[in-house]
């Protein structure tokens, strides 16, 4: 980050000022805790980001035993209830990592039946943490080059933290996998669990010691294992970053997917809208929503109606003078609106909000005219192979019905084993957990009204704003899509926050997002504030800088209801199991 301007400095003591009020609120900062020891008593190393980042590789823990060394492990007893075998451990030059400029070893393995997991091991620097980090989609693949929501996070950079992920169990990214129950189960909550054991117990025996820290770091599917893990085993982590989470995920992978789809294909039609048609519709947005500055700062607040664009007779839209068709407005009203009955009743908790339509090309509008948009794609592996008790390889979007029946059909008997929606944390907090909740305001793939209706749901069953915000926080980034990108500044460091939250007890009142040019250079800056509270700019600044802006209470967000279906509620999770050969499913968390 570029030294910050003198008119920047000016404004941070009148933004700290202001943001002193957010913090009472939100029930401050928290206590410091105390210092941590590892497993055999010894006292860890210092894993506040401060501390980390000033330490030096030099300072850090040293491997016990050579990367060779791993692959003949034999760890089984030391994780009962979890078989995995190490396939190979080579070491990864430094100049090869993509988390940063150290040296590792590069562990493989197996966890059976065949969830394949990678684990970066620093041969030099660690500081005594773990850090998993999620997948997206519907996973398939393993990932442990980078890591979500941690730009800038120098600990990552100079090897601090031991890294891991998982492909969830299984090795294509459609959703084939699901019609054998156990992968089903080791995508739907299992997997990271497992993982989580198997690979501290790798570390332990590498380094001698166990990791005194462990935190998670995932989007969109990432996020939704970070929820799983939160609710389901909620002493896995200390801390979670979970960004934009695809929790509800039964319902979101059928009916939000299919209600855009229907909504761009009406009547199974050509798509009503193109990706021509967005730019100029974005536009028009703007000035209804009264953005000043090219970013609608709170979205959930404007309820610009598309029927003010609608084509006068006779009128055909050109760029110079755009306006809609009537199927056009029809289209609009059904995505800003959301999936409902006949009723008005949402069967999802969520929808497109005004600002996302240039994120739209390719997945709700098609990228090219005679193509499908990805929401139908979604729609179909779910439909055909993951919700149903054999597969049906001729359903397709059309076929999703809108109306509480079908709701029960889809949702009741899937619920328990894919969603994390539950929002009882309690156990988690208790365990002294931190959760970063982030999500990007013009996300085009998961609404970020479902993640305001989930944290509303948090707040509620913990007690209270204040008592949620002492362990969990909720942050918007207005302009962003789904996981990154957009027009609204999106790279951030949320790692770095809650690593401080855990060691330090330093909540974060802010996080300062950033847009960056071709060649890196930074080219805006912009806080963002826990919920309900946006980042406006009140004291006259430039736009793209972060001391223009100060905490303002959202009205919109604060107020958000939901007239849904469903309901965020404890009790609904299964398990699965093999017994005497047959698989049983039964309630309960995991």
């Amino acid at each position: 980050m570029p030294i910050p301007s003198r008119w920047f400095r000016r404004k941070t003591a009148a933004v700290l000022a202001a943001f002193a009020a957010v913090l009472a609120l939100a029930g401050g900062t928290g206590m410091a805790l105390a210092d941590s020891t590892t497993d055999d008593g010894r006292a860890a190393a210092p894993a506040s980001a401060a501390a980390l980042a000033t330490t030096g590789a030099s300072s850090g823990t040293a491997p016990a035993l050579p990367c060779s060394g791993i692959a003949s492990l034999d760890l089984a007893a030391d994780v009962p209830g979890v078989p995995f075998e190490i396939s190979s451990a080579t070491e990864l030059a430094a100049g090869s990592n993509t988390l940063g400029n150290w040296a590792a070893c590069y562990v493989k393995g197996v966890i059976a039946p065949q969830i394949h997991f990678e684990l970066r091991l620093p041969l030099s620097g660690w500081q005594s943490n773990y850090l998993q980090v999620g997948c997206g989609g519907l996973c398939g693949n393993v990932n442990t080059g980078s890591a979500p929501a941690s730009s800038g996070c120098v600990p990552l950079t100079t090897g601090a933290f031991a890294v891991a992920s998982s492909d969830e169990g299984h090795s294509q990214g459609g959703g084939l996998f699901s019609t054998d129950p156990t992968l089903r189960a080791d995508f739907g909550y299992k997997s990271d669990h497992q993982l989580a054991q198997a690979a501290k117990a790798v570390i332990k025996k590498y380094y001698g010691q166990a990791a005194a820290h462990s935190y998670f770091d995932g989007c969109s599917q990432g996020g939704h294992q970070a929820l799983t893990e939160a609710q389901r085993y909620p002493d896995d982590f200390d801390g979670i970053v979970a960004g934009a989470p695809a929790n509800n995920f039964t319902a979101l992978n059928t009916f939000s997917h299919a209600w855009t789809a229907q909504s761009v294909f009406l009547d199974g039609g050509p798509a009503t809208l193109t990706v021509a048609d967005l730019a100029p519709l974005h536009e028009a947005v703007l000035k209804g929503c009264s953005a000043t500055d090219g970013i609608i700062t709170d979205p959930l607040g404007c309820t610009w109606d598309p029927a003010t664009l609608t084509c006068r007779p006779g009128q055909t839209s050109t760029p110079a003078a755009f306006c809609l068709t009537a199927d056009q407005v029809t289209t609009l009203h059904r995505i800003y609106s959301g999936p409902t009955d006949r009723h008005g009743k949402l069967l999802y908790p969520g929808y497109q909000l005004r600002g996302s339509e240039l994120n739209w090309a390719g997945v709700i509008v098609p990228a090219t005219a005679t193509g499908v948009s990805g929401d139908i794609n979604f729609v179909r592996e779910t439909l055909r192979y993951q919700i149903f008790d054999s597969p049906q390889p001729t359903l397709t979007y059309r076929d999703i019905e809108f109306t509480e029946a079908y709701y029960n059909k889809v949702v009741r008997p899937n619920e328990g084993m894919y969603d994390a929606t539950d929002p009882d944390l309690k156990a988690f907090k208790a365990g002294g957990g931190k959760l970063i909740l982030w999500h990007g305001l013009g996300d085009q793939h998961i609404p970020a009204v479902g993640t305001m209706a989930y944290y509303k749901a948090v707040q509620k069953t913990t007690g209270g704003t204040a008592a949620t915000a002492s362990f969990a926080r909720l942050f918007l980034l207005p302009g962003v899509a789904h996981c990154g990108g957009g027009q609204g500044p999106g790279d951030f460091d949320a790692l770095t926050a809650v690593v401080d939250w855990v060691t330090k007890g330093d909540a974060p009142a802010s996080l300062t997002t950033t847009s960056t040019d071709g060649s890196g250079k930074v080219t805006a800056t912009r806080p963002v504030y826990p919920f309900p509270y946006v980042a406006e700019n009140t004291t006259g600044g430039p736009a793209n800088e972060a001391g223009s802006y100060t905490p303002v209470r959202s009205a919109a967000e604060a107020g958000l209801t939901l007239n849904w279906l469903g309901s965020f509620r404890s009790g609904y999770e299964t398990v699965g199991n093999w017994v005497n050969g047959k698989w049983v499913v039964t309630r309960g968390k995991a």
